[in-house]
């Protein structure tokens, strides 16, 4: 979907980009397949704040995606492509043969009307997901299991591919969009394609109130506080303190590596995304 500009009737007009939705057909989503999306507000269980920042903004429904695909070697038909407010890219929804209904993350160039299918005989086109023992290498896919039967978990944002660079007994190896190298069982199912909505990454928000539309509150500078409540705060006039930049809690907030040293999934990491 190209971008949309607007007339510089106003300072934050003149700067604010959207998207065009020139490709979604449906305003509204499948009834069957949306739930309540409860607010949080960066709460925890206990009510609270874990992430600040976090409040307001639109009332929002939560739509099921289907991240497994395990309708294996039953064809459905896209009968609309819609936006989806809790993601960056837009969803696919799919009428399978035996009436059933779901969405899909939707790739780049999968259009209304398309069948699509998931299994080892699947074709390599997009929208197809089957395992990567059964892709060729060299391929762009997305939405990746991390374990078998799970559903995908890696490269689900808009405009992000991985490629599959080789395969060689239980493991393929795939790049995954950070250019972190890494090993995936033969047997997890990825979807052909790249993901669609690439020109996500161009928009300019334009105004401070829309990022209040989307649920993100003003974030207050360190410098700003006092030293009761932040390492910067504090000082006669603008003075960070001295000390390096950190978090109120005193944790480093540059270049602080927070991995534990011995994880279970680093024997599957080929080359870091950080060299």
């Amino acid at each position: 979907m190209p971008l949309k500009s607007y007339k510089p009737t106003s300072p934050a007009i003149r700067t604010r980009t959207t998207l065009s939705y020139e490709g979604l057909t449906k305003k509204r989503p499948e009834r069957s397949l949306v739930l309540p999306k409860k607010r949080i507000s960066g709460r925890n269980s206990s009510g609270r704040v874990t992430v600040r920042w976090r409040g307001g903004g639109h009332k929002r429904l939560l739509r099921i995606v289907d991240f497994k695909r395990d309708k294996r070697g039953i064809p459905a038909k896209v009968a609309a492509i819609e936006y989806d407010p809790n993601r960056t890219v837009n969803l696919a929804l799919l009428n399978y043969a035996d009436g059933d209904k779901r969405y899909i993350l939707a790739p780049d160039g999968l259009n209304i009307g398309d069948t699509v299918a998931a299994g080892q005989d699947a074709d390599i086109r997009p929208g197809n997901s089957l395992p990567l023992s059964a892709i060729p290498v060299g391929t762009f896919v997305h939405n990746i299991e991390m374990k078998i039967g799970k559903g995908g978990q890696l490269v689900r944002a808009a405009g992000g591919y991985a490629q599959l660079m080789a395969k060689e007994g239980d493991y393929a190896t795939v790049k995954l969009p950070s250019s972190e190298v890494r090993f995936v069982g033969q047997k997890c199912y990825a979807t052909i394609g790249q993901l669609g909505n690439i020109d996500h990454e161009n928009i300019c928000i334009g105004k401070a109130g829309r990022n209040r539309w989307l649920g993100r509150l003003p974030s207050v500078r360190g410098v700003a506080m006092n030293p009761v409540d932040h390492p910067h705060g504090g000082g006669e006039g603008k003075s960070k303190g001295g000390n390096h930049p950190s978090s109120p809690w005193g944790t480093p907030a540059k270049g602080y590596k927070t991995r534990p040293k011995t994880k279970y999934s680093d024997k599957f990491i080929i080359a870091r995304r950080k060299k």
